[in-house]
């Protein structure tokens, strides 16, 4: 069976840093400057997962563990993209 690109064919968990590496080039190839994308424990709203272009533009989720933060910022983050090519 041929490999296709973003396609695995079994249902591995993927790790974190694979999960931040893949925001990471997403958002780099959109907009170009990314300093980091990264995730943090808050002590009272929990996971948040953040992109930060800039000193002053960023874009930040919340989630119930660092996973799930990191998904609902790469949707955040595909919507943006997918709002952008519609114009």
């Amino acid at each position: 069976m041929p490999k296709i690109k973003g396609y695995r064919l079994s249902k591995e968990t993927k790790t974190l840093e694979e999960r931040i590496e893949r925001i990471y080039r997403r958002a780099k190839e959109h907009f170009g400057e990314v300093r980091f994308v990264g995730i943090k424990k808050h002590t009272k709203i929990g996971w948040v997962a953040k992109i930060q272009f800039d000193e002053f533009e960023s874009l930040v989720a919340e989630g119930e563990d660092a996973t799930d933060a990191l998904k609902k910022l790469r949707k955040r983050l595909k919507k943006i993209i997918d709002r952008y090519n519609m114009v």
